[in-house]
């Protein structure tokens, strides 16, 4: 215990005889077992702090050492309620004790979020439910693989000599939070790139035989990473230090274990097994999640379009196709648009079909099928920023002239609303009906109206023919 001394030390300021309590104290410590003697008792020089050095008969790791300190600690929980004494103790060992307690306490937390947090990246990349929990379980299935191999080798001594060991020591406190976020890294690489060239498949037609051709096509990868990681972590077990080996065996052991065993044959097997029930998701879970484009075919999706329907298009509204569903029912669908800047779209047709499509012409509504540009921006991809050059009203809303009246007198070098789309139109009051009039006459304003009397759809836009005239289907 000489190379761990602990350290008792606290104020003693409201003691009348600092000497005698501190050889009181001192007498008290030296009768707990696991103390070899008490090497120091004494006050500092201004009597108000206590200092009071123990050696223990045991060294620093040893489980008995850890004992004496809480026993220890015990000891001063009972000056502080009889003496009102306040000791703590401190020293190498006691603050060791102490990290190992913290981060024993963290790892819990810290594997439920590791856990939980690739449970919801993965189902949201792959949209699958069975891609998340497979994974989540390989690397629990890793990360106790190289936990176990490390307590037998390095705790239990199996296999010593061949790691240059010579004796069963304990391993460092933080090995397992290290071990844990570095495989969890490694192990969703080796996961993404497998699967996601499996989805790639599979979601472009290649429904009899994704797993493999997906797997022939990125294995190659993994095996190449996997074997670099796993030369580079196993260098350092033979030649490393007494804290550096159990770090390097245990993830050079995790690593092997997850992207040969885990990743290239379990991982696989049951993606085979599940065929298209692997990529099963609920749809209306499929509708919450975000969109997360790890294939880049937004990217390639946007480029296409951007010369269409032709280079220099000048269209405020161009679409092929379009249609709208919700799992129940058919909103619209096969419809053409085509409307030059400045122009007006009326819409008639069932209230919510007009609705649906005033919706996605402003990037509101996802489209089911079809192809869209609108103020020459690219949707769905290009949504976010339509939105901020398109108004949507509802012909009921009260704020709907204060609202249209805002653009109507706007600055044109400083207006951002290019495309305006009002649904109910024929529900405006007169004030606001006349704002419509206003902006049908302004040539840097496309408009978009819906509403089911004719007459007033046709009043409002009196200067010229109507763009489009038809119903939704």
């Amino acid at each position: 215990g000489y190379n761990g001394p602990l350290v008792i030390t606290g104020p003693i300021v409201e003691s009348t005889d600092p000497m005698g309590l501190v050889t009181e104290l001192a007498d008290e410590v030296e009768q707990v077992p696991g103390v070899k003697l008490v090497a120091m008792a004494v006050p500092n020089p201004n009597a108000d702090t206590a200092l009071i050095q123990v050696i223990p008969t045991t060294g620093p790791d040893d489980p008995a050492t850890s004992q004496l300190v809480h026993n220890l600690q015990a000891l001063t929980d009972t000056w502080r309620a009889d003496r009102g004494v306040d000791m703590a103790i401190t020293g190498y060992t006691a603050v060791a004790l102490d990290v190992s307690a913290q981060l024993a306490g963290a790892l819990l937390p810290f594997s439920l979020f590791v856990v939980g947090l690739s449970l919801v990246l993965l189902t949201v990349v792959f949209r699958s439910l069975v891609v998340p929990v497979k994974a989540a379980l390989g690397y629990l299935l890793s990360v106790g693989a190289a936990f176990g191999i490390t307590t037998l080798v390095f705790n239990l001594g199996w296999g010593k000599e061949i790691i240059n060991l010579p004796e069963a020591i304990p391993v460092i406190s933080f090995l397992p939070i290290i071990l844990m976020g570095i495989l969890f890294g490694l192990a969703m690489d080796y996961e993404i790139f497998l699967t996601s060239r499996m989805r790639e498949e599979y979601v472009h037609g290649n429904r009899t035989n994704p797993t493999e051709e997906g797997f022939v096509h990125s294995a190659k990868v993994v095996v190449a990473a996997a074997i670099i990681m796993v030369s580079v972590f196993a260098f350092f077990v033979p030649a490393g230090s007494g804290v550096i080996k159990p770090i390097a065996l245990g993830l050079a052991v995790g690593v092997a274990i997850d992207a040969f065993l885990v990743r290239m044959t379990l991982g696989p097997a049951v993606m085979k097994m599940l065929r298209s029930g692997a990529w099963w998701l609920p749809a209306w879970l499929d509708r919450r999640l975000p969109e997360m484009d790890a294939e880049g075919e937004a990217i390639v999706h946007q480029l296409s379009l951007a010369d269409w329907p032709h280079p220099g298009a000048k269209h405020a509204i161009y679409g092929q196709g379009l249609g709208a569903a919700t799992p129940d029912t058919e909103l619209f669908e096969g419809v053409d648009v085509d409307v030059a800047r400045g122009r007006t779209l009326v819409l008639d047709g069932p209230p919510a079909s007009r609705r649906a499509l005033t919706l996605a012409l402003t990037g509101r509504l996802a489209l089911t099928s079809g192809e869209l540009k609108v103020l020459g921006l690219v949707l769905p991809q290009q949504a976010g920023e339509l939105r901020r050059h398109a108004l949507w009203l509802d012909g009921t809303n009260p704020d709907a002239e204060r609202l249209l009246e805002r653009v109507a007198s706007a600055d044109p070098e400083k207006r951002t609303v290019e495309l305006v789309a009002v649904d109910d139109v024929d529900r405006l009051t007169g004030p606001a009906r006349a704002v419509v009039v206003r902006l049908a006459s302004d040539p840097d304003i496309t408009l978009v109206l819906a509403g089911d009397d004719a007459d007033t759809l046709a009043a409002l836009d009196p200067a010229r023919t109507p763009a489009l005239v038809g119903g939704t289907r």
